[in-house]
Order: C-alpha cells, then sequence, then structure tokens
C-alpha cells in the first residue's frame, strides 16, 4: 500500500515579512510539523565560520551545508531550540551578522543544492508548515497552498528594530533599513532560486496587520483548501 504523501503549506517571502512568527502559530494551531529553511542556512553559515572557512570557496561551503547537521527541539510558545553540529547555537543564529552570512551563501547553487533533500525530510504526517524565501517555487512546488507574505521595508525595519530593542542590543533604525533593502536586492537578483511569488500563490500584505489577523486568514485559507475542521 503506498503511503499518503503528507500535505503542505508554504509561507515565502522577504526578511521581516513576519512569515517565521505566522507559519509556526499555524503550524502549532493545525499540529503540523514547522520547517524554518532560514535557519539551515544560517546553520550553515555559522559552522562555515566556527572552521574559519573562506567564504569565497564555493566548493568548500557545498560541503558544510551538506555535512552540517541541523537539529530543533520544540520549546513551546518560544522559538524552537536549533542545535548545530551537536551544539545549542539558537541566540547566535538569530543575530544580524548570521542572517546576512545566510543570505549570502544562499546564493551558492551548491549550497543551495545541498540543502535540497534536507528540507524535504521535513514533510512528514499530518503536514508540514515550510517557512523560506523558495519552498513554494522549488523546494515543495506541489505544495496545496502556498503564501507569500510580504510588507513594506520601513515596517519590516520597525519589526527588527523592536525585536533587537527587546534582546537589549543597540541597533539604528537606519542602518537595519538599508540592510534590508540590500537583502532584498541580493534575494531577488540571485541567478538560483530568486525570491518571488509562485505563480499559484496567494499574495498577503502584513503591513499595518496584527499578527492574529494574518494567522486567521492563512489558517481559514488552509482549512478550505486541505478540507479540515476547525479547532
Amino acid at each position: 500500500m503506498t503511503a499518503k504523501i503528507a500535505p503542505v503549506l508554504t509561507v515565502d517571502g522577504p526578511s521581516g515579512s513576519g512569515k517565521g512568527t505566522i507559519s509556526r502559530l499555524v503550524a502549532r494551531s493545525l499540529e503540523w510539523r514547522f520547517l524554518d529553511s532560514g535557519a539551515l542556512y544560517r546553520a550553515v553559515g555559522l559552522a562555515a565560520s566556527w572552521a574559519d572557512a573562506d567564504f569565497s570557496d564555493h566548493l568548500a561551503l557545498a560541503k558544510y551545508a551538506a555535512d552540517t547537521k541541523v537539529r530543533f527541539e520544540d520549546r513551546g510558545l518560544d522559538d524552537p531550540a536549533v542545535f548545530v553540529n551537536g551544539v545549542e547555537a539558537s541566540a547566535e543564529l538569530r543575530t544580524e551578522t548570521c542572517a546576512a552570512a545566510a543570505s549570502a551563501i544562499a546564493a551558492i547553487p551548491g549550497v543551495r543544492a545541498a540543502l535540497v533533500d534536507k528540507q524535504r525530510a521535513f514533510r512528514k504526517q499530518p503536514g508540514l508548515v515550510a517557512d523560506g524565501r523558495d519552498m513554494g517555487t522549488v523546494i515543495f512546488p506541489d505544495a496545496g497552498l502556498k503564501i507569500f507574505l510580504t510588507a513594506s521595508a520601513e515596517e519590516r525595519a520597525h519589526r527588527r528594530y523592536k525585536q533587537l530593542k527587546q534582546k537589549g542590543l543597540t541597533v539604528r533604525l537606519a542602518d537595519l533599513l538599508e540592510e534590508i533593502h540590500a537583502r532584498d536586492t541580493r534575494d531577488a537578483g540571485r541567478r538560483v532560486a530568486p525570491l518571488k511569488p509562485a505563480g499559484d500563490a496567494v499574495l498577503l500584505d502584513s503591513t499595518s496587520v496584527p499578527v492574529a489577523d494574518v494567522v486567521t486568514e492563512v489558517l481559514k485559507l488552509a482549512r478550505q483548501r486541505f478540507h479540515l475542521a476547525s479547532r
């Protein structure tokens, strides 16, 4: 008897659009598995930096992508703990430096190819909510529901500023806005898997929209598309 393929809901979008928070809350409500694909890229960049790797050596970075072991551990309402090669590295993975490194190595074809199977391995019953930048276009093109979540660059910079200030970090809003513009340009312009909505994606703009309202809309779409009962 052939095993039933697990359903997938993808949430793609630029940095700061809220896709991570929305995806986690939707996955928790549906009681589905959750994939933070960005954490995989950050983990590769972190493992390479721990080894003082040459970031211009694309072959070496592709090998780090293939060899790096990443494990997620659920922590209830908090972000999941992330272990990189057995080391708990959740806080380090969330730094702007690590995020910038991830964005840079994500443009390397060998790195992306090495992580494809790792990402697809998260597809298990009862279902998967996958958060990233190419989930609906490359990793899960057959996903039953694809969301492309965005927000204005200014809104995204304000969100990141608030997050970092709450963590006690000293940041400048102008610097964050500049970084977001640079990352948007890099992610949209890369040759392999550029950031763009899938042709059949539902576009949602979260600018000035409360998180709870966006989650409600995504859950409504999911229950319609996957014929799920309301909880």
